[in-house]
């Protein structure tokens, strides 16, 4: 293996797949060295029909794969090149699933910028790596070289995340045009196909922090939907529900992610990403005020028990009370890889036992976004 190039299991050449295999789904896998390759083909082969090739030869497989895995070294130019040239091939896959070693804002939204559908950072994961690439039977159209219509919204909301965060952490500019549209494609695609439909595909295709503004964003819009807010007030929503974490890009991973409870310095960095996002926008022209005001509030509630001002009732606007309950049932029912995700119902009623902190009327109205739509 030490001096291989390509490995084909069983696929060989452009010969295709063998009668015997052909009923299992084709995954091409692509890495940076020969053992990084060999790891990921033996977790792989088990269950998948498996070819992979190294990122420095010549890509000779013309075979559409299900999906395609990719594990590299994202901080590295030649091999960003090396997968840009593959750009063609990639767009072909209905899942892209990066495997990025050095666990960074930087690096997952390098990994988003490149095609990514899925990306999971740090040591390989067997177990979550096979979770990633489950459905293999899910509708696809590569044979035709389109991604499914159904999972655009997913992937456009992704990569705008991603640009977000890497505005904040290299300081590139800011896409604001860019997410809007972005939580307007989530809108039609929640007006379409309900909210379970994208809870589902979010916690499928994403976790951690994307994962989390993701569903902030789906269960926001829904709440609106059901209250009936018109079309203006439905873009504030989504607009404040997609920026709302962007203070987040100043906190390492390790702590964003990081399995079970916070230390207290820990804590105390967390709660610095709403004045850290606001801080941030607040010069942007094209960020309105009712934006600036969520994504600096969306944890305050209504007896001054939040922060990072404090505030209370009356001084909390109509945008920051039912952003701030989509936030908070979005990160109960969130997807993690060590902890069981909560039931909606489950969430709901810790929504109601928040008495005097959120709005009772308004946690009422949330429950048939909760439990029935």
């Amino acid at each position: 293996m030490q001096n291989a190039r390509t490995i084909t299991r069983p696929v060989k050449g452009d010969e295709g797949i063998r009668a015997t295999d052909a009923a299992r789904p084709f995954v091409h896998v692509l890495a940076d060295s020969s053992d990084k390759l060999a790891g990921v083909c033996s977790i792989l082969e088990q269950q998948f029909t498996v070819a992979g090739e190294r990122l420095d030869a010549e890509a000779k497989l013309s075979q559409v794969p299900f999906a395609i895995v990719i594990r590299a070294e994202l901080r590295d130019t030649g091999t960003i090149a090396a997968i840009k040239k593959r750009a063609a091939k990639l767009a072909k896959a209905t899942k892209r699933i990066f495997l990025v070693e050095h666990s960074s804002h930087t690096t997952i939204s390098q990994a988003y910028a490149l095609g990514a559908t899925f990306v999971l950072p740090g040591t390989i994961n067997k177990i979550k790596l096979l979770a990633a690439l489950a459905d293999p039977a899910e509708p696809s159209s590569a044979s035709s070289g389109n991604t499914p219509q159904r999972d655009n919204a997913v992937e456009t909301a992704a990569t705008a995340i991603a640009s977000m965060f890497t505005a904040v952490t290299l300081g590139a500019p800011l896409d604001v045009d860019g997410t809007k549209e972005a939580g307007r494609q989530i809108a039609d695609r929640i007006t379409e196909h309900g909210l379970s439909e994208w809870l589902t595909t979010v916690r499928r295709h994403h976790e951690g922090t994307y994962q989390h503004c993701l569903l902030v964003t789906g269960v926001a819009i829904d709440f609106g939907l059901s209250l009936g807010v018109g079309k203006t007030d439905l873009e504030r929503l989504y607009t404040a529900a997609m920026f709302h974490d962007i203070g987040k890009a100043k906190i390492p991973l390790a702590i964003l992610d990081k399995p079970g409870r916070l230390d207290a310095d820990e804590r105390a960095m967390i709660e610095t990403h709403p004045t850290a996002g606001y801080e941030f926008l607040k010069d942007h022209e094209k960020i309105s005020p009712e934006i600036l005001d969520a994504v600096r509030h969306h944890h305050e509630y209504l007896d001054g028990s939040g922060y990072p001002d404090a505030l209370c009732g009356e001084n909390i606007n109509d945008i920051v009370r039912i952003l701030t309950i989509s936030d908070i049932f979005a990160a109960l029912i969130e997807h993690r890889h060590y902890k069981p995700t909560m039931p909606r119902n489950e969430a709901y009623n810790i929504l109601c036992g928040m008495s005097g902190k959120l709005e009772k009327a308004l946690v009422t109205s949330f429950k048939e976004v909760a439990l029935t739509r």
